[in-house]
């Protein structure tokens, strides 16, 4: 036993994190938050002493009052486990395809999300920033259209490269292949001029349709960060919506 995940298991009244969220807790590291404070604290504490006890489980709830230096006023029960007795949450496969500047604040912003896990393609390495998180697959592919077909089939896509030609391919190559969703940068006017060459490559409106362009909230702006902030709440909510589904919820 390594880590011990601790999940926010039950919620009254106001409370910093919603029911669901979850950190793993090491000896000399966290992964992860459920809020941050005093809460967050003594749920560390708790799980560093399962470590060194090698308790495997525990439940404990706790009131969010003076009693824990924290003014929410609600109840937390938190659920305490070995982590290798749970299995991992499957993550979102996102493919960024692009490293220019909406390409780089996509994965500034989407790569530190849990359970998100990104890729990222451009067509030589020059086009990378020197640094790249660790946690991101870089890929250089010549042929970005080509790269599409080893996307998995629910990965989600977005599009935003330095070429028109080769955004139209990688939505051309995206409609061929099954896919969770797929956003591209651009305007009105360059979503009816690929709308109409898609229909001529051979693909139905319903299928088009599934194309997101813009991508992101257009409410919020055309700045890169902006646009990134747009689609990362997008893929929160649709991540929230998937796994009340699961959950019954």
């Amino acid at each position: 036993m390594t880590a011990i995940r601790v999940t926010i298991a039950a919620v009254k009244g106001s409370a910093p994190r919603d029911t669901g969220t979850a950190m793993l807790v090491y000896p000399d590291r966290i992964t992860g938050t459920i809020g941050g404070g005093a809460l967050e604290w003594e749920a560390m504490a708790m799980a560093r002493q399962m470590l060194k006890e090698g308790s495997d489980a525990q439940t404990r709830t706790l009131p969010l009052g003076p009693s824990l230096g924290q003014c929410c006023g609600g109840v937390v029960t938190l659920e305490l486990r070995a982590a290798n007795d749970l299995p991992e949450p499957p993550a979102t496969q996102l493919w960024i395809w692009g490293a220019g500047h909406v390409g780089r604040a996509l994965v500034h912003t989407l790569s530190p999300l849990p359970q998100i896990s990104v890729s990222w393609i451009d067509t030589n390495d020059g086009r990378f920033p020197r640094e790249v998180p660790d946690n991101v697959q870089k890929i250089v592919a010549t042929d970005m259209s080509r790269m599409m077909t080893h996307a998995p089939h629910d990965a989600h896509h977005l599009i935003a490269t330095y070429s028109h030609d080769i955004d139209l391919a990688l939505c051309h190559a995206a409609l061929f292949h099954s896919f969770g969703s797929v956003g591209l940068i651009g305007s009105a006017t360059k979503w009816a001029r690929f709308r109409k060459r898609l229909t001529h490559l051979g693909h139905s409106s319903a299928q088009i349709s599934r194309i997101m362009c813009p991508m992101g909230d257009p409410n919020l702006g055309k700045h890169p960060q902006a646009i990134a902030i747009g689609v990362a709440a997008r893929l929160l909510v649709g991540q929230t919506l998937q796994e009340s589904a699961i959950g019954g919820t």
